[in-house]
């Protein structure tokens, strides 16, 4: 059987490097990006300033006592997102298969492509491409899965490329942290070192079976991927492109009180779909329905975000704009649209790290008692909103045929 070819993209500091982009002062000193008050919190960092101990999520309070030479830049998420649309749009004209997985980063499958032209020499070509066309910096790993592909990206940078071939996936990833394996979180982590595990190596050498008495599923998943095997497949950039709620009322009203609540509640709970899905938005609309059921509607672009405060404004603003006094109000709902998947969940340029814990604190408290289990005051007032997630099991793979 044809061994998989899986191309792991990675833009290196992308934030960092759009902003040196737009001025080159910035290039060689060490970048923070994000917010630029003490309550802030780091959202990217170059790497001149990894190496005073710098790094994403950190207070921003920190990052400045850690690196007092630090520029920090707020940031605009704006710009990020058309950067990456650009590159995506590369992609996507280049690429038989691909996945985009965040706002920087892409999976694409080249399986069979060495029976016609050399999957290296491809995505070298490619990413000179992006590069020639963006000047940003880039890395990529080319290997046989999505996790052997993901760690050889992040030994490759900063803007740079590396291959691995079927055989060698044990070899390279033996002398590696554990913490290079995508899946391993904080708390795993500590759990491996409490064990004596530190690199990959002695993971690869534990029997399967004592990995599942010690950590269970989690245990054998993180065995195969210590040795190189996921057979995981490219989520197509196909998927799911939009979400919304509607609600329509047993008695048409015009309770201004009473509309802004829904419309807040509607776009609340879809901004916890979004997270909860790991995903992102980049278009709201809100549509009215009347009495003499005439329907308008209005829709904003907006940057990539899943962010709840950010979302609701743009929400409430929309339903104000629509909204006629006049007339009795039918029904109302909220969308959103072009959505992509995301790691960044919290619009970090805006919100403080105390707000970022409120909304994970809530995102938990909803995930164990419900959707509606907590919600703000304003919205108190309105009926369960709640809807299935639209993001449990993968999207439907596309046909080979509808691929083109």
């Amino acid at each position: 059987m044809q061994p998989r070819s899986i191309l792991h993209i990675d833009l290196d500091t992308f934030f960092v490097s759009c902003e040196r982009l737009l001025d080159s002062r910035l290039n060689n000193r060490p970048v923070v990006v994000g917010g630029t008050t003490d309550r802030g919190v780091v959202a990217a960092c170059s790497y001149e300033a990894r190496a005073y101990g710098v790094y994403s999520s950190m207070p921003m309070k920190l990052a400045r006592q850690l690196c007092p030479e630090a520029i920090v830049i707020r940031g605009n998420s704006n710009t990020y997102s058309k950067f990456s649309d650009i590159i995506t749009e590369i992609i996507k004209e280049s690429s038989p298969l691909y996945e985009k997985s965040s706002i920087d980063e892409f999976y694409i499958d080249t399986s069979g492509m060495d029976r016609f032209y050399g999957c290296y020499k491809w995505a070298i070509e490619l990413r000179e491409k992006i590069i020639k066309e963006t000047h940003l910096p880039i890395s990529f790993g080319l290997s046989t899965s999505k996790t052997v592909a993901k760690v050889l990206t992040g030994e490759a940078k900063p803007n740079n490329h590396r291959r691995i071939s079927k055989g060698h996936e044990q070899t390279f990833l033996a002398p590696l942290s554990v913490r290079k394996i995508p899946m391993v979180g904080d708390q795993t982590y500590k759990k491996l070192r409490s064990m004596g595990v530190e690199q990959v190596r002695t993971i690869q050498e534990m029997p399967i079976e004592l990995m599942d008495k010690l950590m269970g599923k989690n245990g054998i998943s993180l065995w195969k991927k210590a040795r190189g095997i996921d057979n995981s497949p490219i989520i197509p950039y196909h998927e799911r492109k939009s979400i919304s709620i509607e609600r329509t009322f047993e008695k048409d009203t015009s309770d201004l009180v009473k509309l802004r609540s829904i419309v807040i509640a509607m776009t609340e709970n879809l901004a916890y779909q979004l997270r909860n899905g790991s995903k992102l938005t980049a278009c709201v609309a809100v549509k009215i329905r009347y009495s003499d059921f005439q329907t308008h509607s209005r829709q904003k672009r907006v940057p990539y975000t899943s962010s709840d405060s950010t979302l609701i404004d743009i929400a409430t603003e929309l339903f104000d704009l629509l909204y006629d006094r006049r007339v009795l109000i039918r029904l109302v709902g909220v969308r959103f649209s072009h959505l992509v998947g995301g790691s960044y969940q919290i619009n970090l340029f805006e919100d403080t790290e105390e707000m970022i814990r409120l909304y994970q604190a809530m995102d938990k408290i909803r995930n164990t008692y419900g959707q509606d289990a907590v919600k703000r005051a304003v919205a108190m007032g309105s009926k369960r909103i709640g809807r299935a997630n639209p993001f449990d099991g993968r999207p439907p793979v596309i046909p080979a045929h509808r691929r083109a």
